[in-house]
């Protein structure tokens, strides 16, 4: 249910802008780190805020430059990754970073959070959505792959190698852990796909207003701690602290 994880994603991006727009009476500096093409970029511009997008594909760029030109909104793009952040954005000088599917490839998140906490100028926000292990262990044992969910369920997050074990999964508590360690303040961790994940496609797609049901039940579940953390995906938006 790819279009209501982004439309429930998207809404917790939209309010957190308006109400740091709402803050500072100015336009708001976004950086959308491994943005991609531009989905959530394109929604940032248009909402009138000044966006880059650092990603390290170049085809990915290409057709975020598309898609910005047919949306006619300015959006920068550079070509780079995590590990060399600070020489296309200065320090100190986004608002709001947009770090979304990014910390599951990494080679070290840690590392990636305190670039991301490098480009943001003082109690500035980053948006950080991942892929949560509960959902993704109840994912592989309903298919049968036992051994994979059992994976998830013991793996230490400071063994997992993404060249071996692939994509990282993590718990509510080791993205409250990870980020608190980078300088951000506690934040409540919200689910993506709490439900979404285990509706077939069938029954979105053909039931009348069922499209606007799924996104209402997710919003109401997401933010309950007990749904937020079997969900397929988790996201916070968290303060940078002053120091």
């Amino acid at each position: 249910m790819g279009p209501v994880r982004g439309e429930v994603m998207w809404q917790a991006v939209r309010d957190a802008l308006d109400a740091a727009a709402a803050g500072s009476g100015r336009v708001l500096r976004v950086l959308d780190l491994g943005g991609g093409t531009g989905s959530d970029a394109v929604r940032v511009a248009q909402a009138g805020h000044d966006v880059t997008v650092v990603d390290p594909s170049p085809d990915a760029l290409a057709a975020l430059a598309r898609r910005a030109d047919e949306a006619d909104v300015v959006i920068r793009h550079v070509l780079g990754d995590t590990g060399d952040l600070g020489d296309h954005v200065p320090a100190g000088s986004v608002d709001l970073v947009l770090c979304h599917g990014v910390l599951e490839h990494v080679e070290d998140p840690g590392a990636a959070l305190a670039a991301v906490a490098g480009a943001l100028v003082p109690e500035g926000l980053v948006s950080v959505a991942v892929a949560g292990r509960v959902g993704g262990a109840l994912a592989r044992a309903v298919a049968g792959d036992f051994a994979g969910a059992l994976a998830l369920v013991e793996r230490p997050l400071d063994q997992w190698d993404v060249r071996d074990h692939g994509p990282r999964r993590f718990f509510a508590d080791e993205l409250d852990a990870l980020l608190a360690a980078h300088g951000f303040a506690s934040a409540p961790t919200r689910g993506l796909r709490v439900f979404a994940d285990l509706v077939p496609s069938s029954v979105v797609d053909m039931e009348p207003g069922a499209r606007e049901a799924l996104f209402a039940l997710e919003q109401s579940a997401r933010s309950q701690r007990d749904f937020s953390t079997c969900s397929g995906g988790l996201q916070q938006i968290a303060r940078l602290e002053s120091k």
